[in-house]
């Protein structure tokens, strides 16, 4: 039933799109009501990894093409703490670490114990009609713990031994299920049917099944171990990744991937605990090649997962109206800046996760390349169910910017560590704490060393620029908006810049106002004297066609008028670039005079 009116509501959108015609000037519905228009609430099914590389998504041909094709990617998704249980805490609150006080992945200062699990994603969800499901990984230190299922769960499949793709424990329905054996040898071809990937998948294809015939939305979790480093070790793949045994041997040629910045040449601008790191050495490297390949192979049942998931959704008639998410909770180092493993670290390779999400309201084969934080998806799943967040957030909802992919948001977010990690056996990284925007990254230190990275022309953090005396402005300005934001909380984390798109003043013409298309000039009206927020760049568009770029004051131009008479109602959008590399898309409609 619930199917039937989905697709009979959408139906009812596209012909009343093609009535009005691309130029008719209808309002665009907000991308929250769009999400929920084609039937009540949508389910919302969200899919993570665990350490997975924005890289490795080349391994998930599936994934990229039922989520990624079928709606939008996020090519600049990252998270506010690169480590596993802080990054989790953001998940299920959409608050950043330091907000959720869950800073580090075990005690005195991190781990499970240190969230209000009465305040989380999942209790919302329930409050606002949701039936709930989780299977898989929980946050570090739920193992040990005396909690049985968590506040906001309906149906619980939560692992109580983690780290183990055979041998590992579930707690289902009050009692602890202990599935295969910790000494299956990793290396038989043969499968004992309980390789963690699998069991996970089936019981959220199980889930979907169950659930599809009842009119209560269901929001489904579903958190896999690969491509973390789990046990049983030995073989092959020792301590790394353990993949499926039917998916073993098959990337054994797959070479390392050696971008720039792998076993860096010159780390003398790097902070000291990189410094002091060695070159690889060709045996650090040969491990490195094998762990890669390892994980790679592990992700292949992944993806194979997300496409039973995808396949039940559709069987059961929900699939057009359920939101998909599929992330990973944090990035790995494969031998980037001399980095043999590992992760909490602020370089991009930790910091950067994949991001794919689609579902009613979210255009098909849409790109988003503005930056995104992990404290946007609980605000995301709490828009477009129409829940009520019991916590204010840091981050935002992701809908509009699914919906309009080529605008930018003015957005600088935060990357946090600030209690020391063991970090595979790389030295512990030195407490930091980083503003990141859409062009630069700006870290300090707890012992006040500083890196500034301009990430449009150095993309692997090679040059270190915070002596170059060209960025003394630019590490400035960054270095005052990372003392507004490092200690920021709810909307003081999502401050936008303040400007103003400023058109020139219509005509009246057969009592109509409208611009004139020789005479439409645009500009930009500049914040106040905040030296943070200076404006050096404006890029003008009309109707997504570029219409020139000004780099000094009055920051205005004359917009193209071959373009401006072509549409009867164009769009006029700027991309206004401050100092610190945010930039915020502003965007008019205008009328133009026939």
């Amino acid at each position: 039933m619930r199917a039937a009116t989905a697709a009979a509501a959408l139906a009812a959108g596209a012909v009343l799109l093609a009535l009005l015609g691309p130029g008719s000037g209808a309002a665009d519905p907000a991308p929250a009501q769009a999400a929920r228009t084609a039937q009540g609430q949508p389910n919302v099914v969200v899919i993570m990894s665990d350490d997975q590389t924005v890289d490795e998504m080349r391994f998930m041909p599936a994934t990229e093409r039922l989520i990624g094709g079928a709606g939008a990617t996020f090519t600049d998704s990252v998270v506010n703490w690169p480590l596993c249980c802080p990054a989790r805490a953001t998940f299920l609150t959409g608050q950043y670490a330091h907000n959720h006080r869950v800073r580090g992945n075990a005690p005195p200062q991190g781990g499970f114990e240190q969230l209000n699990i009465d305040r989380t994603l999942p209790v919302w969800l329930q409050r606002a009609g949701y039936w709930t499901g989780y299977v898989g990984k929980f946050l570090n230190g739920y193992e040990s713990s005396d909690v049985g299922v968590p506040p906001g769960w309906s149906d619980w499949h939560g692992s109580k031994l983690t780290y183990w793709y055979y041998g590992y424990k579930l707690l289902e329905a009050g009692r602890t299920v202990t599935y295969g054996s910790a000494d299956e040898d990793p290396d038989d071809p043969r499968d004992p049917g309980s390789y963690s990937t699998d069991v996970f998948t089936d019981k959220a294809v199980d889930a979907i099944a169950a659930r599809a015939p009842s009119e209560q939305p269901f929001f489904l979790s579903v958190n896999y171990l690969a491509p973390h480093e789990g046990a049983p070790n030995g073989g092959r793949c020792g301590g790394a990744a353990k993949p499926a045994p039917r998916h073993a041997g098959l990337l054994d040629e797959e070479p390392l991937p050696l971008p720039p910045s792998f076993n860096e040449e010159d780390v003398a601008d790097k902070p000291r605990q990189i410094r002091k790191l060695e070159p690889m050495t060709p045996e650090q490297i040969e491990h490195t090649t094998t762990v890669y390949r390892c994980r790679a192979e592990s992700l292949l049942a992944i993806d194979e997962g997300v496409e039973r998931i995808v396949e039940q959704l559709r069987d059961t008639g929900e699939l057009r109206n359920t939101i998909v998410v599929y992330t990973s909770d944090n990035g790995f180092f494969h031998g980037e800046h001399r980095l043999s493993g590992g992760k909490n670290r602020v370089y991009e390779e930790a910091v950067r996760v994949p991001l794919l999400m689609r579902g009613p309201g979210i255009p098909r084969g849409t790109e988003v390349g503005d930056q995104v934080v992990n404290a946007d998806l609980a605000p995301t799943i709490v828009d477009a169910a129409g829940a009520k967040a019991g916590l204010p957030p840091d981050g935002v909802s992701l809908l509009p910017f699914a919906g309009h992919p080529d605008r930018l948001h003015g957005r600088e977010v935060l990357i946090e560590q600030d209690t020391p990690e063991l970090d595979n056996g790389n030295p512990r990284g030195t407490e930091y704490q980083a503003v990141r925007t859409n062009r630069y990254k700006f870290v300090r230190y707890w012992d006040d060393q500083v890196e500034l990275y301009d990430l449009r022309r150095d993309p692997y953090e090679l040059d270190n620029l915070r002596r170059d005396p060209d960025y003394g402005a630019v590490k400035r300005a960054l270095s005052e908006r990372l003392e507004r934001i490092g200690d920021c909380a709810g909307k003081s984390c999502r401050t936008k810049p303040a400007m103003k798109l400023k058109l020139s003043d219509p005509v009246r013409r057969d009592g109509v106002r409208c611009h004139k298309p020789g005479d439409l000039t645009a500009r930009v009206k500049r914040p106040g004297e905040d030296p943070s927020d200076s404006l050096v760049r404006a890029s003008f568009r009309v109707d997504g066609s570029p219409s020139g770029t000004v780099r000094s004051a009055p920051f205005a131009r004359k917009l193209n008028s071959r373009l401006l008479r072509e549409r009867r109602k164009p769009l006029i959008e700027v991309d206004a670039e401050l100092l610190d590399g945010r930039i915020l898309t502003l965007h008019e409609r205008v009328r133009a005079c026939r």
